[in-house]
C-alpha cells in the first residue's frame, strides 16, 4: 500500500461516522449554510467532462474529427481527444494536449487519472466517477471523500490562505459560506495533476474557486467553477459540475492500487507506489 492510501485509510476511519451530527455542528453558526453531509446518502458524479458556461472563454472539449464514447452510449468506447484548435489554450497547453492525443492515436489506453489510483486535484476531483462522494462538516472544516480510492480532500473554514503554501497533490482549499452555497479557493497545487480528464495541465499558478450548492429541491448539488492560470488559458474559464443525491448507506471501504495493474493488458500508465516505506 502507498503512503498517500495509508493516510487517507486513517483519516477515514477516523471520520467516516460522524458527519450528520458534524454537518448539524456547521449549520449552528450560520443559519442558512447548507447540508451536503449525510451518513446514508451521498453524491455521484453526472458526466466525467465539464460543462461550459454560456459567456465564458472555451473550456477544452473534444476534436469532432475524433468522437469520444464512454460507456454505455451502444458503440465501442473511445478516449477522449482534445480540440487543440481552442483560441484560449497557451502554446504549452497545446504542446502538452497533443502529447496526449499522440498517445490516443498510437494506441494507448488513456484513462483518467482516477481509474488508475492517482489523485486528481483541483478540479478534477469533481469528476470523479462511479462512486458516490461524502461530506463531512464540522464548524472549522469540511472534508470531502470519494468512496473509491478514499480520495481525501481538506477545507479549512474562516482562514486566509498561508503565505507560501507548498505545492501538493490538491493544494491549500480555504473556504467559507455565503448563504445557501460554501466557497472554495484552492491554490498551491503540484504540477502531477491535471484540470479536467482531457489531461489539460497547470501550472503552480492555478487558481480555482469552487460555489457549491444545492439545486433541484435538494436532490442535486452543484458546483460553479472558476479557473484561471494563465500558463494554460489566456482567459479565466468558468465550467459547471453537478451530482445526483443517492441513497447507499455508509461509505464502504474501497483500495485502489492493491487491485493491481488490470485492464485487459492495455498499454496503461502505471499505478502510483512509495518510494519507501512508511515504517
Amino acid at each position: 500500500m502507498s503512503n498517500w492510501n495509508r493516510s487517507v485509510s486513517v483519516v477515514l476511519l477516523a471520520g467516516a461516522f460522524i458527519p450528520a451530527a458534524a454537518a448539524q455542528n456547521a449549520s449552528s453558526g450560520t443559519a442558512s449554510a447548507p447540508n451536503f453531509a449525510s451518513m446514508t446518502s451521498a453524491w455521484l458524479a453526472m458526466g466525467t467532462d465539464f460543462k461550459e458556461v454560456p459567456g465564458s472563454p472555451a473550456i477544452v472539449t473534444n476534436d469532432a474529427a475524433h468522437p469520444h464514447f464512454g460507456n454505455q452510449q451502444g458503440r465501442q468506447s473511445s478516449f477522449r481527444f482534445a480540440d487543440l484548435n481552442n483560441p484560449n489554450l497557451t502554446d504549452f497547453a497545446k504542446q502538452s494536449l497533443k502529447k496526449t492525443n499522440d498517445e490516443v492515436l498510437r494506441g494507448k489506453a488513456v484513462f483518467s487519472r482516477e481509474a488508475r489510483c492517482w489523485p486528481t486535484g483541483v478540479p478534477t476531483y469533481d469528476l470523479n466517477q462511479a462512486q458516490p462522494v461524502y461530506f463531512i462538516q464540522t464548524p472549522k472544516e469540511v472534508v470531502m471523500m470519494w468512496q473509491m480510492d478514499h480520495q481525501v480532500r481538506h477545507i479549512y473554514l474562516n482562514v486566509p490562505h498561508s503565505q507560501n503554501p507548498k505545492p501538493s497533490w490538491y493544494g491549500e482549499s480555504v473556504g467559507h459560506y455565503e448563504g445557501d452555497t460554501l466557497v472554495v479557493d484552492t491554490i498551491g497545487q503540484n504540477t502531477e495533476t491535471f484540470v479536467d480528464n482531457y489531461r489539460t495541465p497547470h501550472s503552480e499558478k492555478l487558481h480555482v474557486v469552487e460555489r457549491f450548492h444545492l439545486t433541484n429541491g435538494g436532490k442535486n448539488l452543484q458546483a460553479d467553477i472558476f479557473l484561471e492560470d494563465a500558463a494554460t488559458f489566456k482567459q479565466p474559464v468558468r465550467m459547471v459540475q453537478t451530482w445526483r443525491q443517492v441513497s447507499q448507506g455508509p461509505m464502504t471501504e474501497s483500495s485502489c492500487a492493491e487491485s493491481g495493474p488490470g485492464f485487459f493488458s492495455f498499454d496503461v500508465e502505471p499505478i502510483p507506489t512509495a518510494a519507501k516505506p512508511d515504517f
